[in-house]
């Protein structure tokens, strides 16, 4: 396994002040890249794991701080707040997001010609509403993702970008009819994509600590975690080598 490059990344969003994490591949150039979007517990520990778990892949990688401050929330309704705080008041989520983008383009190391957004759970989410807001990325891997957040309006999305959703069939967060209409939108704004629909998974399937959370519909499926991570790897391969 390569050595990894790492660092802290300070940067604000709305005068909030957030640090990111950027990791990459020790390399003589740059690489294609992914803003990586955390899960509700937020750029903890476990998720610069997931970080660098993606940059072993050979890939470039700057993990956001959407909570700010490094905020790791660790119960059910903490993490409540912190959503509703952000669907409430969508200019500053995707302010958040955005301000992720940019501070992930001033590292050297990566190609911000290839980059995609790839984002768990809330981050999830928060990759598709970018795209669908007209957010710069070649396209989106959205796993586990509520898509009960996300509102209609594809109009300003990148016809040209990709994406690929990996969710749980037992997701209460993200229902038939939840990802049929995505499905539908995709498709009519012409966007290529995928759906990876897995029997018996339900929300926050790659994370070990759902079942802590006390929420029925929310459960770790090692199985499901493990094809998420291997669909997530071969459409990056594809989409960054385009």
């Amino acid at each position: 396994m390569s050595e990894l490059i790492e660092r802290d990344v300070e940067y604000t969003a709305g005068g909030v002040a957030m640090t990111g994490y950027f990791c990459v591949p020790e390399t003589a150039g740059r690489l294609p890249g992914v803003v990586l979007l955390h899960d509700a517990f937020g750029l903890d520990q476990a998720f610069r794991a997931t970080a660098r778990r993606h940059a072993h892949s050979g890939r470039a990688v700057f993990a956001a701080d959407l909570w700010g401050g490094r905020r790791s929330p660790s119960t059910g309704d903490e993490i409540g707040q912190l959503i509703g705080s952000m669907v409430s008041d969508r200019d500053t989520w995707m302010a958040r997001v955005h301000a992720a983008h940019e501070a992930a383009s001033g590292q050297p190391e990566l190609d911000w010609d290839a980059v995609a957004t790839v984002g768990y759970c809330f981050g999830g989410s928060s990759a598709l509403e970018y795209l669908r807001t007209g957010g710069r990325t070649r396209g989106v891997a959205s796993i586990h993702a509520g898509l009960d957040l996300l509102i209609p309006g594809w109009e300003s999305s990148d016809r040209d970008a990709r994406v690929l959703v990996c969710t749980g069939a037992d997701d209460p967060m993200a229902t038939p009819a939840q990802w049929q209409a995505l499905k539908a939108a995709l498709t009519g704004r012409g966007i290529h994509w995928e759906l990876d629909l897995y029997s018996g998974a339900k929300h926050a399937f790659t994370d070990p600590r759902a079942d802590s959370l006390g929420m029925p519909g929310a459960a770790y499926d090692a199985r499901a975690a493990a094809r998420a991570l291997g669909s997530t790897d071969r459409f990056l391969d594809e989409l960054l080598a385009q």
